[in-house]
């Protein structure tokens, strides 16, 4: 544009008393300047706290204390709305009508943007439902979504294959540049307690269906959800990549018996990530009595940040280490600010042994790779009975022995300022790997846990082949076997 036609543009916007006037005449003068200009609808990228920044290339961030994925792009920061689809409720099953509208509205090209819409209103499911490729598409969950568990020889036989450990899931959901909102009432509700009994204490039930599986799916965002009783895992994130989930609440806790190590409602992880790169969960808060967040096979440069999790095992690692043929890796994981109430660990590893026995899920072991490049720092503990374990001893039905015979190498691992209460005089307990030994163990900034049983600060760190460790001597062997 001219210069002068810039300048007349510039005093007829100083000169205009109309508000939308003088938006469009900004929007033309930003357009002028090459500035980019963004749509209403606010961008992932400009939730609060993002920050941090991406160094490393391909192989992942080196931490620099700040650091975090890179911010999706989805494309509502340019977009024009494209079709709309309301769901509306059927008092029998609505999972038709969902798939339906995914369907017609969740497949979008350009710079068209789809929406599907759930009023605020109860959504019965009874099937299986499958919305993955998924494109340029805004969710909107406003209601519940209920899962109906009359029937669960159905769920048990014709849950989704997940595509790793034999595991399975009621829903599939992928796509590129989804963005997903549940205002922070938008519930998913697995109506897991039927499970729970079920089940009975059984691991890994066959056919038993996570609530829901993110799966190839990149660029997109997710909001303000709640999953309450989930049937199984919470949310799974496989094949996945550059994603940021915030501000999400799960609360999956058997109803009627007490919390215990062997609880019905076993395997009821918060989130899980296989195969995935560049996640980020912040302010999620976990109330389950299992992993709170589990970082799996292939997972890289994980930011689990701000969050609070209570009654469960911790922020987990593994299991890894399960199939034999294959190299599996988790790098670059900072796991920062954590808030721990009543679980068993802030953080714990676990890999499996080197002898291969029986199938996933309860079985396998023998597999190789490693777990580097992790950081737990700034953890409060609240009444935890342990504070931080390894363990390379999982193996078939918790069978015991082998400890020492996993090639699977865990190291670079940092434990950094962590405060609060524990049950426990022992800080780490740290069983490796005779075959593959940790390396580059440092433990710091500790001394604010209380243990509350003799009023002292636990000094105990137990090993079994840990290598020149920082911040921390051995002072004995590993009490016990850890299989879990």
């Amino acid at each position: 544009m001219h210069f002068a036609k810039l300048g007349i543009l510039a005093s007829s916007l100083c000169s205009s008393r109309h508000a939308s006037t003088r938006a469009k005449m900004i929007k033309t003068l930003l357009v002028a300047l090459s500035v980019p200009v963004l749509s209403s609808l606010a961008s992932p990228a400009a939730a609060p706290g993002w920050g941090g920044h991406h160094e490393g290339g391909s192989n992942g961030p080196h931490h620099s204390g700040e650091w975090g994925p890179p911010p999706p792009h989805g494309p509502w920061q340019h977009g024009h709305q494209g079709p709309v689809c309301v769901v509306e409720a059927s008092s029998d099953d609505s999972s038709p009508a969902i798939l339906d509208a995914f369907a017609r509205c969740g497949h979008n090209s350009g710079s068209e943007i789809g929406k599907v819409v759930f009023k605020n209103e109860t959504y019965n499911i009874k099937q299986v439902m499958n919305t993955t490729g998924l494109r340029n598409v805004d969710v909107d969950l406003q209601g519940t979504l209920s899962w109906d568990n009359s029937d669960l020889p159905y769920w048990l036989n014709h849950s989704l294959p997940v595509g790793y450990q034999n595991q399975s899931s009621a829903w599939l959901f992928g796509g590129e540049n989804v963005k997903w909102t549940g205002n922070g009432y938008g519930t998913l509700d697995g109506n897991g307690q039927t499970w729970y009994d079920f089940v009975n204490g059984t691991n890994n039930y066959p056919g038993r269906p996570h609530q829901i599986t993110i799966t190839g799916t990149s660029d997109s965002y997710f909001s303000g959800l709640r999953f309450v009783q989930s049937q199984m895992w919470t949310m799974t994130v496989i094949h996945s990549q550059s994603l940021l989930l915030e501000d999400i609440y799960v609360n999956s806790t058997d109803q009627k018996r007490a919390v215990g190590f062997e609880f019905s409602s076993l395997n009821t992880d918060g989130a899980d990530t296989i195969y995935s790169d560049n996640i980020t969960f912040r302010r999620w808060t976990v109330d389950n009595e299992d992993d709170s967040i589990s970082a799996k096979a292939n997972s890289t440069n994980i930011l689990i940040e701000d969050c609070k999790f209570y009654t469960g095992l911790g922020v987990a690692i593994g299991s890894i280490g399960q199939y034999p043929d294959r190299f599996e890796v988790v790098e670059n994981l900072t796991a920062r600010n954590i808030e721990i109430n009543n679980m068993r660990y802030g953080v714990y590893v676990k890999t499996w042994t080197g002898v291969h026995s029986g199938y996933p899920p309860n079985g396998g072991g023998g597999g190789h790779g490693y777990a580097a490049n992790m950081t737990f720092e700034n953890f409060n503990l609240i009444n935890a009975s342990g504070i931080f374990a390894i363990t390379q001893c999982t193996s078939y039905n918790s069978a015991s022995g082998n400890c020492d015979t996993s090639e699977f190498n865990i190291r670079d691992l940092s434990i950094l300022n962590w405060n609060g209460t524990t049950t426990s005089d022992v800080i780490g307990d740290m069983q490796c790997s005779g075959a593959s030994p940790c390396t580059g163990l440092k433990i710091e900034g500790v001394g604010g846990i209380v243990d509350t049983v003799n009023g002292t600060h636990p000094s105990q760190y137990l090993c079994d082949s840990v290598v020149d460790p920082t911040g921390f001597n051995c002072t004995g062997p590993i009490w016990e076997e850890n299989s879990r």
